[in-house]
Order: C-alpha cells, then structure tokens, then sequence
C-alpha cells in the first residue's frame, strides 16, 4: 500500500461513525485482542466469503503478533492519511463486531474502495447489511469522496479486477 495520501492533508478524517447497534472508529494496536477474537472466531466465514478479494487467503494461519503487526501498520496508515480501518464494536466497547477499510481505488474510474467483514456471530442479526447501510450514508454525507466502489457488494470481484 502506497504512503502517499490519497485525501488532502488539510481534510479532518471523520473519525467515530455511531448507530444504535455499534461504533467505528480507528482501529488501533489496542484493539488486537477483541479483534484477533473477531477474526479467528469468523475464520471460516472469512474465507468463505472472501471480503478482500478471490485470492484471499487471510486469515490462515493468523497469529495474535502477526494480528500486532497488522493492527500497526493500519494505525500508521491512518496516521498518514492513506488508507483508513476502523474496528467496528459494540456500543459497550467489549467485543470487535467487525472492520472496515477505505483504501485508494485501484480503479481508475474511483477515487476510493470500501471493502467491510462483519463476525460470524453477527451474521444472523443482520449486522452485516446494518453496517453496509451505515457505512455507505455515512461516506456520502461525511467524506470527501465522489466516487467510491465496495468491490464484492456493488460490483463483483471478477467485474472489479478486469476493469483495474
């Protein structure tokens, strides 16, 4: 992933999106235990599903120091203002629900790609397309973006990497 920024330096990041069923916000290396939790224990679902991606292999053969690793090198992107993961939790903060990850397009026809999991656990609730809902008004109304795709939701993957 690129260091330069892909958003002004003078834009102020949103930095907390709030419902009544969850919060974003940075994902930080504090997070790595309620979110190596989320991770492991959706194993299956994520590599079902595939959010990043056909040739995902994430999370095989995760480790809570590679999770660290991780979790740092998203922080510091954040920082830098050229991508943005936010843990998604809920309300009292004690469980990871999820992330999500807006990165530059790799697609010329977007300035920005969102790509979003939810835990497996959080599945039969409805969480997941909550989260989509929210997070797409969420980046309409509060980011500067005017075109942003979410590959493997509002176009498929196959569709995403032929016209990147």
């Amino acid at each position: 992933m690129s260091t330069k920024s892909f958003i002004s330096e003078a834009y102020e990041i949103p930095q907390v999106l709030e419902t009544s069923r969850m919060r974003l916000r940075m994902l930080t290396v504090s997070d790595v235990v309620k979110d190596y939790d989320a991770v492991i224990s959706s194993e299956a679902h994520l590599l079902k599903t595939k959010p990043f991606g056909p040739n995902q292999t994430w999370p095989n053969d995760l480790t809570l120091e590679q999770n660290l690793i991780d979790l740092g090198w998203h922080q510091k992107e954040f920082q830098r203002k050229s991508s943005f993961a936010y843990t998604v939790m809920n309300l009292d903060e004690d469980q990871c629900l999820g992330c999500i990850y807006i990165n530059p397009s790799t697609n010329s026809n977007y300035e920005a790609m969102v790509v979003l999991w939810v835990r497996q656990s959080e599945l039969e609730n409805g969480l997941d397309q909550h989260l989509y809902e929210s997070v797409k008004k969420w980046i309409t109304e509060k980011w500067s973006f005017k075109t942003v795709a979410y590959p493997g939701r509002e176009i498929s993957w196959d569709a995403w990497s032929e016209a990147s």
